[in-house]
């Protein structure tokens, strides 16, 4: 995936529809958050089994989206507050392995 292609696609997407001046940050963190509470409904009440053969239900499409939401808010956010999505998820990788050693 490339990242820098997909953050212009969406910043186009928002400037065609004047969408910039929603695109805050406090504003990207709760809609962030809400996306992911709407993926978690999909699994709130399935058993460990049924989770793990979600795709192949027709819930499958519906947990794609809500993902795909997710990512869309987090690239934007990201952009909005200067960050480097592929550096910092990096440094967290590191960090944990640090934090989580064997």
């Amino acid at each position: 995936m490339d990242i820098e292609k997909l953050k212009k696609q969406l910043d186009d997407f928002a400037n065609e529809r004047d969408w910039n001046q929603f695109h805050t940050p406090k504003n990207l963190s709760m809609a962030l958050c809400v996306e992911a509470s709407e993926l978690v409904e999909i699994f709130q009440w399935l058993t460990p089994e049924q989770s793990n053969d979600i795709m192949s239900s027709k819930h499958g499409e519906h947990v794609g989206e809500e993902i795909a939401d997710i990512m869309i808010y987090l690239v934007r956010m990201c952009d909005k507050l200067n960050l480097d999505l592929d550096s910092i998820v990096q440094e967290k990788i590191i960090k944990n392995a640090i934090k989580h050693e064997k």
